[in-house]
């Protein structure tokens, strides 16, 4: 479905835009980090507990002796009480309705951002385009200056004192 969004026009001058109403999705889990900018961007067809485990057991293995802190929402294939968690991975998990303290939303809407008023004829034109658009642009300068906040670092920081 078509992202739509504002533009620029001359003013009186009503922009048309191209808009497609057909409803398919295909989904990124990502964990990005504010300390260096490092990506890990992992496209899935779904939302169940264990296709998140299966996210959360590939972060693990990327930079495997690093400790991750991985911020999560109350949604409910973040349950996961019946998994066992690798030990390079801690899960902090926000408040409901305050995804404003997750970082990863705003890398999230960055990308949104960027296919506003874009209509893709198909599914993998638009995987395509996301593939396209992470490996170009979501480099680690682009992940420090959207998700380094000093508020972030500080509990990064006292979390890793304990």
């Amino acid at each position: 479905m078509t992202h739509v969004g504002r533009c620029l026009t001359a003013r009186g001058v009503k922009p048309i835009v191209k808009y497609q109403h057909a409803f398919k999705n295909t989904y990124l889990y990502g964990a990005f980090s504010p300390i260096d900018g490092d990506a890990f961007i992992y496209e899935i067809e779904g939302t169940t507990s264990e296709i998140f485990f299966r996210y959360i057991e590939q972060l693990s293995l990327h930079r495997p002796d690093e400790l991750k802190i991985v911020v999560i929402d109350n949604a409910g294939f973040h349950s996961l009480k019946e998994f066992i968690i690798p030990d390079n991975i801690k899960l902090i998990r926000i408040p409901p309705y305050s995804p404003e303290l997750n970082p990863s939303e705003k890398i999230w809407a960055f990308i949104k951002q960027s296919y506003k008023n874009k209509v893709f004829e198909t599914m993998e034109i638009l995987k395509n385009w996301l593939s396209d658009f992470i490996v170009n642009k979501i480099h680690p300068e682009i992940v420090k200056s959207i998700t380094h906040h000093p508020t972030y670092m500080n509990l990064i920081k006292a979390h890793l004192d304990v």
